[in-house]
């Protein structure tokens, strides 16, 4: 079996602590060890490190390397340019397959939190058991614990089937991003579940569901498959890259796929997409306020209100539901609820050529 996390993305809605230089899975945003540094110390106790791929991008292949230190040096795959997630699955699978063809792979965003990781990884191991059994595409369904716009939803049929001690369910539909009225009713439904973006199935599984419904980036894949471990590899990749379209492996596979399935998943599961995420998770003081980055900060009549300050003291009089990030060149403040838009103004200093703040 093989990990396969993938390192890419921009972080936008941690900004001004994510850059493009250095994105949030590099960061240390929830404990003093770095996103992605927890996501490979929770998988590594049943996946060995010589098993585990990172793909990344050229820009941050340097730092991802430095950070994981027991992942050997030949498994940091680095893209040329982002693709989506399509893409950077495909070409994963054509690595695991030239190693065992008909490996298991897990596949994992690098920056999720999860809360109890003994759940987690039991979920795994069932998962894992049913790609290898079933020969179809499992993903992890979390239930909802209240209304988000933000992500997927699975819709679960009633009736599973018992793998070990767990139960998969076949996915009979997958709705992307609603809105709040149609978010709403399918959580008030109890049959559907937030997607997690965790993705196990064979490598080879996978590779011929690309080939049946995006056929151009399985032709794509082909070309890089046949320079693999030859003097060609990284050139080829480049070349290939230039030419493939960007689409998400929900949208491009996942969505008109027949053999979808999906276990539940009860283990304290956050996708960490903001920095109102970073306060759900995060211990609070009694008055509901997140003290994070290590200075010195004073909350003074303030509820329910996260403050990061690694830098300068910080102080706030009279106020609730308020995000304020200060870094050494850029301070936000945001209403607690409303960090979702923080990547607008991170397309606003895009259009200002405004990059030194990128």
């Amino acid at each position: 079996m093989h990990a396969v996390i993938m390192a890419g993305g921009r972080g936008t809605r941690f900004w001004p602590r994510s850059r493009e230089r250095k994105p949030k899975h590099l960061l240390d945003i929830l404990s003093e060890k770095t996103i992605i540094q927890q996501t490979v110390s929770r998988i590594q106790s049943f996946i060995p490190h010589e098993n585990i791929l990172i793909v990344t991008g050229k820009k941050h292949a340097r730092d991802v390397i430095r950070q994981l230190p027991d992942i050997p040096e030949d498994n940091i795959i680095v893209e040329p340019e982002g693709k989506n997630t399509a893409a950077c699955i495909g070409l994963a699978a054509l690595h695991i397959q030239k190693r065992i063809p008909d490996d298991v792979m897990v596949v994992l965003p690098s920056d999720h939190a999860i809360g109890n990781a003994q759940k987690y990884l039991s979920v795994i191991e069932a998962a894992a058991k049913a790609a290898a059994r079933e020969n179809a595409l499992i993903t992890v369904g979390i239930k909802p614990t209240g209304i988000q716009t933000g992500f997927g939803y699975l819709e679960q049929e009633q009736r599973g089937r018992p793998i070990g001690d767990a139960k998969i369910y076949r996915v009979k539909s997958i709705r992307e991003k609603p809105d709040y009225e149609t978010a709403k009713a399918l959580v008030e439904k109890g049959n559907f579940f937030w997607n997690s973006g965790m993705f196990i199935w064979k490598a080879s599984v996978i590779l011929n569901e690309i080939r049946r419904w995006l056929p151009e980036l399985h032709k794509g894949l082909m070309e890089i498959q046949s320079s693999l471990g030859t003097p060609e590899e990284k050139k080829t990749i480049g070349r290939v890259y230039k030419k493939l379209a960007s689409v998400s492996i929900d949208y491009g596979v996942m969505e008109k796929a027949t053999n979808v399935f999906m276990l539940t998943g009860d283990f304290g599961w956050n996708d960490v997409g903001s920095w109102d995420a970073v306060w759900d998770i995060s211990e609070k003081d009694a008055q509901g306020n997140v003290h994070a980055g290590g200075g010195k900060i004073i909350f003074e009549d303030t509820q329910d209100s996260l403050v990061y300050s690694p830098h300068k003291l910080v102080a706030t009089v009279g106020v609730q539901d308020l995000i304020v990030v200060e870094t050494r060149d850029a301070l936000l403040i945001c209403r607690r609820g409303r960090s979702q838009d923080v990547k607008k103004i991170v397309e606003r200093l895009e259009k200002k050529g405004l990059k030194r703040f990128l």
